[in-house]
């Protein structure tokens, strides 16, 4: 028989009923075939902690019916029992001053399919109170309770916030490989599923800690782990041939929040306006992630590359009081041995292994020193650190002024930038999936690109290196030549579509404007289009900086748990700063103090090669061994024979239902594959000879 607990274990539909005394909460799979059921007390013992109970059972279409009619007769005795709402996600549980709100997703759209599973946007959430409906009323709105409501609602949700309820979105492609690779040759060294997860880019990770102080064990059943930030997918038509082109865009929530309210690091080593940037390219010749022929995981049309970018990781800040556009730059604590920066390039060690290229495009050369003024600190730095490490595992500095070389007639910064990409691909290489963890090829290493707000030359930077990456990804699939692609050929337009639209997001997210400076200022193509386009959105920018991002910044401390209102402490809207809330100088989530010279993690420096070639290496000897008897010919065949590799015990991947959905009715023009934008959109003649999206057009 079947194992109902894990083909359930990806809930897809919440129906919300109340009862007098609690709500009852029913979720079902994709087909709505099975069912399970929890249970939320209304009126709690402890207010400040919330009573929850999951029923282990899993239940089938016809068990549930049996279970919700008897409610339904019992109704008289329970008091009440009616529907209140049916979500498709919970996001998690956030309480004020008062009663617990569960906030719950009730709207959504596809944006991307990856492996056959979806990536959705969240277009409306509703925020539901944990409270009997004939008692409850609305909060005074000059209460505490009504304003905390009102400060939550300037971060709006159905605005740049991510799910899937089968793909993991917070780690990247190759991580998600590798993991599930290494639990098939290996099921007892895997870790759980709520630790594989990245915890840095979960938006609603506080929201989830009632449910985990609840002693949940599979909070992440019920919650699905929201990302903020930017996802979009396009399609590459190559002669009838698909190939789908996806850009996905991580925003930490560490040191989050509004750009002059957070710049440079905290004494954690996160920095402000941290966001990791995946582009993903697929042949989709097979929808899922697995193999015919060389089995799990190891379909090898998948490749991505990640970037990373960042503030500058010093103790500096801007003060908006004085209302300029430009205000000056304030080095506000001086390290002498830059204890925070080492605690962030350790952290990137750690995540993206080596090396660190480090693209620094700050102003060198000004009639009043601002910018210049970190970026000799900035040098000053990296050379302190890099003097303990190892010659080969130093971090690799670039300083160029790329907004002194936009101005200058002499100078070619896309030329440069070009240059700069195809040397950084060669030192990081990209992830190739393979038939087996040794036939992949890996990326090790990431550029991490910084400018002053990590928006407008940062994006464009990011979009030349991608560029590159893009061709480098076509050809690995076989689908091109050559790794150079021009810049007016239609797939290249299609990128550079796409990372205007991602650098727009993140420049809203931080800055709450749109790019100032895009790619055509930078080609130096449609001038005064660009020009007027540019002064206007500084507008934008300057007042939206001057008179909104306080309010914006209450919110996100708010939803991300960095303030917890607690009786006898000062309200969110007294505080004079937040500086106290992102800087734990007092010893509860502090680091302990490192080595002022051996400032980073060994672990952290071997290769992720290595260590994956060690890990093969070791399952194989110790699987060969448990074949006493066997001649030595005979083990060695075996150890270098790679039958397709099977699913670890446990694993469900429902990709089959969750792509081609049964029973569902549904028109052409609401499927996402009609819809999803392509390069074909760029043909302007149906007789135009050369239909190849490598074609230049110019």
């Amino acid at each position: 028989p079947k194992d109902r607990s894990r083909m359930v274990s990806k809930l897809q539909k919440y129906t919300l009923y109340e009862t007098n005394t609690k709500f009852i909460v029913i979720a079902s799979n994709a087909r709505e075939t099975l069912f399970r059921k929890m249970e939320i007390d209304i009126a709690p013992v402890n207010k400040e902690k919330l009573g929850i109970a999951v029923d282990p059972m899993v239940y089938t279409r016809s068990d549930i019916m049996d279970v919700l009619a008897d409610l339904e007769e019992n109704s008289e005795s329970l008091g009440v029992f009616e529907k209140r709402v049916t979500a498709l996600g919970i996001i998690g549980f956030i309480r004020f001053s008062d009663c617990y709100y569960m906030s719950v997703i009730t709207k959504r759209s596809t944006v991307a399919l990856l492996g056959g599973h979806y990536i959705y946007h969240i277009d409306a959430t509703e925020l539901i109170p944990i409270a009997s409906s004939s008692t409850y009323r609305k909060p005074d709105r000059n209460s505490e309770e009504a304003r905390y409501l009102l400060t939550l609602q300037n971060l709006d949700l159905s605005k740049t916030f991510y799910f899937s309820y089968t793909y993991d979105i917070t780690n990247t492609l190759q991580c998600n490989i590798i993991r599930e690779k290494e639990r098939a040759l290996d099921p007892l060294s895997s870790i759980n599923y709520s630790q594989s997860r990245s915890e840095m880019y979960i938006w609603n990770h506080s929201l989830m800690k009632p449910a985990f102080d609840a002693m949940m064990d599979n909070v992440f059943d019920w919650c699905i782990p929201v990302l903020h930030g930017f996802i979009d997918q396009a399609k590459i038509s190559v002669l009838g041939r698909s190939v789908y082109l996806t850009l996905i865009a991580r925003r930490s929530h560490y040191f989050a929040g509004a750009r002059f309210l957070k710049r440079g690091v905290n004494c954690q080593g996160n920095v402000a306006n941290e966001v990791e940037s995946e582009q993903i390219v697929s042949d989709q010749i097979t929808t899922s992630f697995h193999s015919p022929t060389t089995g799990f995981y190891n379909n090898s049309r998948y490749t991505s590359y990640v970037q990373h970018r960042g503030s500058i990781p010093l103790y500096w800040t801007q003060d908006v009081g004085n209302m300029s556009p430009k205000p000056p730059i304030h080095l506000n604590r001086i390290d002498p041995f830059f204890a925070a920066a080492a605690l962030h390039f350790d952290n990137m060690f750690k995540r993206y292994g080596l090396p660190i290229l480090v693209l620094n495009l700050i102003k060198k050369k000004e009639k009043m020193a601002r910018e210049s003024v970190l970026g000799q600190e900035l040098e000053q730095c990296i050379s302190y650190l890099n003097q303990f490490l190892p010659k080969e595992k130093k971090i690799e500095h670039t300083a160029w002024d790329m907004s002194r070389a936009s101005k200058s007639r002499d100078s070619d910064v896309i030329g440069f930038l070009d240059t700069y990409a195809c040397d950084a691909i060669k030192k990081t290489g990209l992830f190739h999936n393979g038939k087996d963890l040794k036939g992949m090829s890996i990326q090790t290493g990431v550029v991490r690109t910084n400018c002053i707000d990590c928006l407008d030359r940062t994006n464009a930077a990011q979009f030349i290196i991608g560029k590159r990456v893009l061709g480098a990804q076509l050809q690995a699939l076989g689908i091109t030549d050559t790794s150079y692609l021009d810049y007016d050929c239609d797939a290249v337009n299609l990128l550079t579509e796409m990372y205007h639209d991602h650098g727009d997001t993140i420049a809203l997210q931080y800055g709450g404007s749109h790019l100032v400076n895009t790619m055509e200022t930078y080609r130096k193509i449609n001038q005064w289009t660009s020009h007027s386009r540019d002064m206007i959105e500084s507008i934008r920018r300057f007042y939206s900086n001057s008179f909104v991002d306080s309010q914006r910044q209450d919110a996100i401390n708010l939803f991300l748990g960095n303030y917890v209102f607690r009786h006898g402490q000062p309200m969110l809207w007294d505080l004079a700063t937040d500086y106290y809330l992102h800087n734990d100088f007092f010893g509860i989530t502090r680091v302990p103090r490192r080595s002022y010279r051996y400032w980073w993690t060994e672990a952290n420096l071997k290769s992720i090669r290595e260590t994956i070639n060690k890990f093969e290496e070791e399952f194989l000897d110790e699987y060969d061994t448990s074949y006493i008897g066997n001649s030595e010919a005979e083990l060695s065949l075996r150890k270098y024979t790679r039958l397709p590799t099977a699913p670890y015990p446990g694993f469900f991947d429902n990709f089959w239902n969750e792509n081609y959905r049964a029973r569902a009715l549904t028109s052409l023009s609401n499927v996402f594959a009609y819809n999803i934008n392509s390069t074909l959109r760029y043909i302007q003649s149906p007789d135009l000879f050369d239909i190849s999206p490598f074609q230049t057009r110019k």
